[in-house]
């Protein structure tokens, strides 16, 4: 199920796992590594900017579930978008797992990182990086919980030559990423930049 971000006229979806609920304490700041194809980058989480999207994002990177995932849909000047999982089976056992909003605390500055929504109380496991100053979008309800403390220029790197995804654009479709996986990607839009993995810093 595609997200649409009703910014720029462009999706930015959101749609993937659901097991069990996170505990409902957690730390209050943590680190996040990700070691990816382009190179390494730390993100800085911070509970409470947004706890609930702290303690789903804490979930998934425990359960490896950004290990493999493509960033795929870059554009540079707005946002790298990722968080669909490279085997369906996975991506399923999520859907239909949202979570609710969280206040928006934080501006969508350049590093923040954020959920990808279709409308209010639909977050799930897709994220993105702001690029540039996107605060048009801390009034339409999306709230950054992190931001990337070493390795933007990694970030910036990432491949982007596809463009804006299907409908809108050239790039991946995001039902057939869910419905297909990695294979889909590996096969149509091989020069995506991925995670390797997603590790939380002692």
């Amino acid at each position: 199920m595609i997200r649409w971000s009703l910014t720029f006229a462009v999706a930015l979806a959101a749609c993937t796992p659901a097991p069990a609920p996170a505990p409902a304490s957690q730390a209050g700041e943590f680190r996040v590594k990700f070691t990816t194809s382009k190179g390494d980058f730390t993100v800085r989480i911070v509970r409470d900017w947004a706890p609930l999207g702290v303690d789903r994002f804490r979930e998934l990177v425990a359960g490896g579930f950004y290990d493999g995932a493509r960033f795929f849909r870059v554009l540079p000047g707005f946002v790298a978008q990722f968080g669909i999982n490279g085997d369906p089976a996975v991506t399923k056992k999520w859907d239909g797992s949202e979570i609710k909003d969280d206040p928006v605390k934080q501006s969508n500055t350049r590093g923040r990182l954020t959920y990808a929504t279709g409308g209010p109380n639909t977050r799930t496991t897709q994220l993105f990086i702001n690029y540039g100053n996107n605060a048009k979008l801390d009034k339409m309800g999306f709230s950054p919980f992190g931001e990337v403390i070493e390795g933007m220029e990694v970030v910036e790197a990432l491949f982007s030559g596809y463009g804006e995804g299907a409908p809108h654009g050239k790039g991946p479709d995001q039902d057939r990423i869910e419905k297909e996986g990695n294979a889909y990607l590996d096969r149509d839009f091989s020069k995506l930049d991925f995670i390797k993995t997603a590790r939380i810093l002692p």
